[in-house]
């Protein structure tokens, strides 16, 4: 039996461990930089006098511009060394973040969250491709299960630290800490990260925009794009409010929130390479299946919670953590999956784009479903969120379905 494993446990060459460090730091970074705006919306909102509708427009504006930007770039993402397309999206998205710390008003805020957008939005379509390009599908879950590790540090180490230089020093403070963090990832990719142009040894004869059509226009890339679409959406729609939802509707005193965002990192942390390994190991879409159905039951109690000890708030918010995330790692790496070698940059591209306007559409919708009468009241209509989000979680669910099935059979036609 072991001898049937070996080659789907394969591993990684140094090289390999190197570039998926790097990636996961990138990854640190831009999730921390969207992450942090949740657990600092409660501060955001009563310094600077702001509705929900108006946070939600502040949150869904960085979502809005990395879906522009992952369009406009993805006839040329193919065009290029991914090392140097990476460099230039990741110093883009060190400025916007410079910027973030920099402003005082809300019109401001918001310009600079486009900008941030604009960059960081295309740099995690980058790193799929890179993925996609580095290491076999059969690697692909465990090397989504490391990345997504980048997603528990966040909340383990960056919002914990965030919301304390912000409590010390102003709610702009953690920006800088992510500019500082983020410069120095940028210089390892300069100095360590090989050119990855594989990918342009395979001739072609279209120019950007006939690229982006071609791509747009394959029926099997279009089911990849419908189903990876749907799974921003739950997270877009849930995440501004938490801290707000926390503070005001669970009586988590704001000593307390950076614990909560610390445990459900750290549950992260240990289930990511579990799930990554089970994902290389079973089917991934039974896995993606079971996830959702997890990620289903703890939203609807979450999102129906009233005040109760704080243990009960962590483990719930630990169940849901662990099932929303358990879903991405077989779900992304089924993605990578559909698109040829010279399509990968395009794909990518277009599939990040298309989830951040869902994800920003998602979350205005959110900023108009959930009320709060005054800055210090409960968040009023946050179970009927809950509702909307198990409604598309099913139908999600259907539509990873329809990309296994496509998965499978491409994979069935190489091996004919």
């Amino acid at each position: 039996m072991s001898e049937i494993k070996e080659p789907v446990l394969s591993k990684f060459t140094s090289y390999q461990i190197l570039v998926i460090v790097i990636l996961a730091l990138t990854q640190f970074t831009v999730v921390l930089d969207f992450m942090v705006m949740s657990p600092l919306g409660d501060m955001l909102m009563k310094s600077m006098d702001l509705t929900t509708t108006q946070f939600a427009f502040a949150v869904s504006a960085y979502a809005f511009s990395a879906g522009v930007s992952g369009i406009a770039t993805a006839g040329f993402a193919d065009r290029f060394d991914r090392k140097k397309l990476l460099l230039f999206f990741y110093i883009g998205f060190i400025l916007g973040t410079l910027f973030c710390g920099l402003i005082t008003t809300y019109p401001l805020l918001v310009a600079a969250r486009i900008v941030t957008g604009v960059f960081g939005g295309v740099i995690g379509s980058i790193s799929m491709a890179i993925v996609a390009d580095l290491f076999a599908l059969e690697k692909r879950g465990r090397v989504m299960g490391f990345m997504q590790m980048g997603f528990g540090a966040s909340q383990i180490l960056g919002i914990p630290i965030s919301l304390y230089i912000a409590n010390a020093y102003g709610w702009q403070s953690p920006f800088f800490m992510i500019v500082g963090l983020a410069t120095i990832v940028w210089l390892v990719i300069v100095l360590k990260m090989k050119p990855i142009v594989k990918h342009l040894e395979v001739k072609g004869d279209r120019n950007a925009l006939t690229h982006l059509w071609h791509t747009i226009k394959n029926r099997d890339y279009r089911i990849g794009f419908f189903a990876t679409a749907l799974l921003s959406v739950g997270g877009f729609m849930m995440m501004p409010w938490g801290s707000t939802f926390a503070i005001n509707n669970l009586n988590v005193t704001a000593e307390q929130l950076p614990l909560l965002f610390m445990v459900s990192g750290v549950s992260a942390i240990v289930i990511m390479p579990v799930i990554g390994r089970f994902s290389d190991k079973i089917d991934k879409f039974k896995l993606f299946a079971i996830a959702s159905v997890w990620m289903i039951i703890a939203v609807i109690i979450y999102t129906n919670l009233t005040p109760v000890p704080l243990w009960i708030v962590l483990s719930v918010n630990v169940l849901m953590m662990i099932g929303m995330m358990s879903r991405m790692i077989p779900s992304m790496a089924l993605a990578t999956a559909l698109p040829k070698l010279q399509d990968r940059g395009a794909f990518m591209s277009i599939n990040s784009s298309l989830q951040q306007f869902a994800g920003g559409i998602a979350a205005s919708v959110g900023g108009f479903i959930v009320m709060q009468k005054t800055k210090f009241s409960p968040l009023e209509h946050y179970d009927t969120l809950g509702y909307v989000i198990v409604g598309i979680s099913i139908i999600g669910i259907f539509a990873v379905y329809r990309v296994s099935k496509v998965v499978k059979k491409q994979l069935h036609l190489k091996k004919v």
